[in-house]
């Protein structure tokens, strides 16, 4: 299959235009299915119609339906920037966009199908999305080549995950998707360092802030240093109190890796201060961690959706937003609503992550975290589905 592919032409609708189109409004899609499901199996008692444990079917489909719409897009349109090539359109791109559906729908319908049937479909995707961007990397000889190894090491994680339903064992596929949920961390932390620092630099120009930001180099490489050792720590199976000291340290170092960014001066920019709100998620979730697993704190039980919503959804709205405008030759400013959407979402984290401490009920917590959840994307398809869905504002292909 050939993967240098023309960008949008007249047969092809706007949609199939670019590699962002399509995967961040599928992402969006979930995001507003997936939650309220889930949420109303655990209050309501809604059937899943899935023969899995009910938290390892919502985990799964947050890291490999969710999170993977949005990382395809992300890479689809980042690839063709990277290396100077035209971008992922048309057939190709339904392919791909059809093969994460499958997976989607298999999943959600587990309970009716072989197990295997599901499995083979669902870990397609990955593979069939490298097989999409490996060819321009290696022409370009690409430094962002070696991002492909994430992407190589999720789909291995999906497929211990099914070996694990396969056998029963939960420990398995619970191992598997927090290995998961670290390779998306340790993606977030070296992406972001890129991201960050050039988002915020461009945004402090535009308004003539003569204000430089710092670069300690050290601190971001024993940053990136630290979260593959928390991932080497959880997927050993390590003590738990040294996995949660490996994690205070990480928290430290991102820490003070977000502090050099200067993200306080970006308040009155929505479009960037939501990403270093989304970064700021990393050190307080990592910090969680440590007290609960060196401690014993209770208040820091639920550091996973501290680092899953604050950190990787937050993240991934701030980024979808952000490139859904900027690749469609729209000007980088959200509009108010969107800027609610991003307070919402990370009100939800809060809900989520620090409610239990409060000793409200769990199916409280679940049932207003999952309404801000659902509403903030549910803003993000009312404002950007459109755009997505429609031609270039500037005339341009794409």
């Amino acid at each position: 299959m050939h993967t240098r592919m023309r960008v949008v032409t007249m047969k092809y609708p706007a949609i199939l235009g670019y590699g962002f189109r399509p995967f961040f409004l599928a992402a969006g899609a979930a995001a507003v299915a997936l939650i309220p499901w889930w949420a109303g199996s655990v209050v309501l008692g809604l059937p899943l119609h899935t023969a899995w444990p009910g938290t390892l079917w919502h985990a799964h489909e947050m890291l490999f339906g969710f999170l993977g719409a949005a990382v395809a897009g992300f890479l689809l349109t980042a690839v063709p920037s990277w290396t100077g090539q035209r971008g992922f359109a048309g057939g190709p791109l339904l392919l791909l966009v059809s093969v994460w559906l499958a997976g989607r729908v298999l999943v959600a319908t587990s309970s009716y199908w072989p197990l295997l049937v599901c499995a083979v479909v669902d870990c397609a995707f990955l593979p069939l999305l490298a097989a999409f961007l490996l060819p321009p990397l290696l022409r370009g000889a690409n430094r962002n080549t070696r991002l492909l190894l994430v992407l190589a090491a999720l789909a291995l994680v999906n497929v211990v995950f099914y070996t694990g339903i396969a056998q029963g064992s939960t420990t398995l596929a619970r191992g598997a998707l927090l290995t998961g949920v670290n390779l998306v961390l340790l993606l977030v932390t070296v992406i972001g360092g890129r991201v960050l620092p050039a988002f915020t630099t461009s945004a402090l120009r535009q308004r003539d802030d003569p204000t430089p930001l710092r670069s300690w180099r050290h601190i971001d490489e024993a940053a990136v240093a630290a979260m593959v050792a928390v991932l080497v720590v959880d997927l050993l199976a390590g003590p738990a109190r040294l996995a949660g000291l490996v994690a205070l340290g990480a928290a430290l170092l991102q820490a003070l890796r977000l502090y050099q960014w200067r993200g306080l001066r970006t308040l009155d920019m929505p479009i960037v201060w939501v990403l270093h709100l989304a970064y700021a998620w990393l050190p307080l979730g990592l910090a969680l961690k440590g007290v609960a697993l060196v401690w014993g704190i209770g208040a820091g039980w639920s550091w996973l959706h501290a680092l899953t919503i604050g950190v990787a959804a937050l993240m991934t709205l701030g980024i979808m937003s952000r490139a859904s405008l900027g690749h469609t030759g729209r000007p980088l400013v959200v509009q108010p609503i969107t800027a609610w959407a991003y307070a919402l979402l990370a009100t939800s984290a809060a809900v989520r992550a620090l409610g239990p401490a409060t000793g409200a009920s769990y199916s409280l917590l679940i049932a207003v975290a999952a309404l801000l959840w659902t509403a903030a994307f549910g803003i993000f398809l009312w404002v950007y589905g459109p755009i997505l869905c429609s031609a270039r504002a500037d005339g341009r292909p794409g």
